[in-house]
């Protein structure tokens, strides 16, 4: 655990993983409290209307049970268990339960296509899955194959006994986390039981020492996301910070202050697009302490709208699936540069690399040195592209950064970096700008194929409710960034959506407006 000091270099100088032999999230997150603090609250669901608090002591009940009953149904050492639900006391006591047979979990989420549920099913050869009763087209179809079964742990007849936990390692494997495929096919991020131990200093400097008193966490990003489940949930949990479980049809201003003020929630993880729409709308939230932001960056105006809307410094931090949590911003220990992700954690050492592999203080490719606890064992069944991930002892995150002092500055994934005229331009600093004019309310922009320049910028923008698309509104915002950024990189054109392309993490998936963007050309 970190503990408040003087300077940032003190907090991390000598800093060691110093991992037990023996490790299991399951006792890690649940049954030490259980056994300290069994009254302590773990959970606080708000998702039917009326507050339901479990106690650490009832959660690892919950789990023991479901083990036992996991066991019964033939689960054993190394299966795979799917997890498909929201937000629950149970959804925990079900990722809970199967680390502590030893099995390895896998979350799921509800927003999946049929497609996308089981291409992961199958790939990750799961028997079982843990739902909630709800129906789902492509859980639908896996069950229409041999030996697959749901099971919905509320509607079963449970041991009230203890369950003796399996004696597991650092590295033996937990938990199967497939990415967002935002860049290729979804592929299956295998992580051992240090990967909860991985997270725990990088969420406590996003959030300003996360474990003071009266601190309450929640997110509106779902648990089946590695940010949802570990930045929020499981570290929460292992720092016996009560976390809120609130299942949220759909994301507004009024619904997520209504969250915050019955879960009395002190600390959010709230992801950029959610930010986005709580500016959008104006909205002002009172009695937060912390809130912590990651998946893209937020830029200058965001971070301001933050201090005056939130009372707070919003702390950036930085991760992928892979490897989590390795960057990050504290207000309670140093000021942020607006544009950067902030300082790498306790535990990580970052580098941004040449073509050669090599660390350049230029821009390059940000790499994750081998050793931190969260970075992953392997992708799932894909020993070619594990050692593609890999130059050397370097984790390639696939992202664009440079170095700005002490500081990380992300620039963009490396295929989302447009070419223009000679000139390389992240998208970021170009949305952030365009973020700051009052007409709009969300912005994805990417290179477009062009004869002349390689790529032009285009920017697509949706505009803010009440705002009517033209052509004159297009020519102003192309002289706003024009007047705030460098010449060459203003949108040469800007095209009006209703919605952006969004990954279920609420990520604009860029690949489809850079295939969009090409099908104009195609088109002409």
């Amino acid at each position: 655990m970190l503990k408040k000091s003087g300077t940032y270099q003190s907090l991390a100088g000598g800093f060691q993983w110093n991992l037990p032999q023996t490790l299991n999230m399951a006792t890690q997150a649940c049954d030490d409290w259980a056994l300290a603090d069994p009254d302590r609250v773990a959970v606080i669901d708000l998702s039917d209307g009326e507050r339901v608090d479990t106690s650490f002591a009832r959660l690892r009940e919950m789990a023991d049970g479901l083990a036992h009953y996991l066991v019964g149904q033939g689960v054993q050492v190394g299966d795979r268990v799917g997890v498909l639900r929201s937000q629950s006391a149970w959804t925990l006591a079900a990722h809970l339960a199967i680390w502590k047979l030893g099995a390895i979990s896998i979350p799921l989420f509800k927003l999946f296509g049929p497609d996308a549920l089981l291409s992961r099913l199958n790939d990750s050869g799961a028997g079982l899955v843990i739902g909630d009763g709800q129906d789902h087209a492509g859980l639908a179809q896996w069950l229409k194959q041999a030996k697959h079964r749901v099971i919905v742990p509320e509607k079963l007849p449970l041991e009230a006994k203890p369950f003796e936990t399996a004696q597991t390692t650092p590295d033996t494997p937990a938990i199967l986390i497939y990415t967002s495929g935002t860049t290729g096919a979804a592929k299956g991020a295998l992580h051992g039981h240090r990967v909860l131990t991985g997270h725990l200093p990088g969420v406590e400097m996003s959030h300003d020492f996360l474990g003071q008193p009266d601190d309450c966490m929640w997110t509106p990003a779902d648990w089946a996301w590695i940010g949802g489940l570990f930045n929020v949930a499981l570290s929460a949990l292992a720092n016996g910070v009560p976390v809120v479980a609130a299942r949220m049809d759909k994301f507004t201003a009024e619904i997520c202050a209504d969250i915050i003020k019955r879960g009395h929630v002190r600390n959010v993880f709230f992801p950029p697009t959610a930010l986005r729409m709580l500016k959008a709308a104006d909205a002002k939230i009172d009695g937060l302490r912390s809130v912590g932001s990651g998946g893209e960056p937020l830029g200058a105006e965001m971070l301001a709208w933050g201090r005056t809307a939130l009372g707070l410094t919003i702390n950036e931090f930085y991760g992928q699936t892979e490897c989590n949590m390795v960057a990050s911003s504290c207000a309670a220990l140093f000021t942020g540069k607006p544009g950067c992700i902030g300082k790498p954690a306790p535990g990580f050492e970052i580098a941004v690399l040449d073509g050669q592999g090599n660390p350049t203080e230029g821009e390059g490719d940000i790499a994750v040195k081998r050793g931190c606890a969260s970075m992953m064992l392997e992708y799932w069944n894909r020993p070619q592209q594990t050692a593609e991930k890999f130059i050397g002892d370097w984790l390639l995150t696939g992202d664009r950064g440079v170095w700005d002092g002490e500081f990380l500055r992300f620039v963009g994934r490396e295929d989302d970096v447009i070419t223009s005229s000679g000139y390389r331009i992240g998208p970021a600093e170009i949305e952030d700008c365009l973020m700051q004019h009052d007409a709009v309310a969300t912005v994805g922009v990417v290179g477009k194929p062009d004869a002349l320049r390689t790529e032009i910028v285009k920017a697509y923008v949706v505009p803010k409710d009440g705002v009517q698309a033209s052509d004159e509104l297009a020519a102003e915002l192309q002289n706003f960034v024009k007047k705030q950024l460098a010449g060459y990189s203003y949108p040469r054109e800007i095209g009006f959506l209703k919605a952006l392309p969004m990954t279920v993490t609420g990520k604009v998936i860029r690949k489809e407006l850079k295939a969009r963007a090409t099908r104009e050309n195609e088109d002409k």
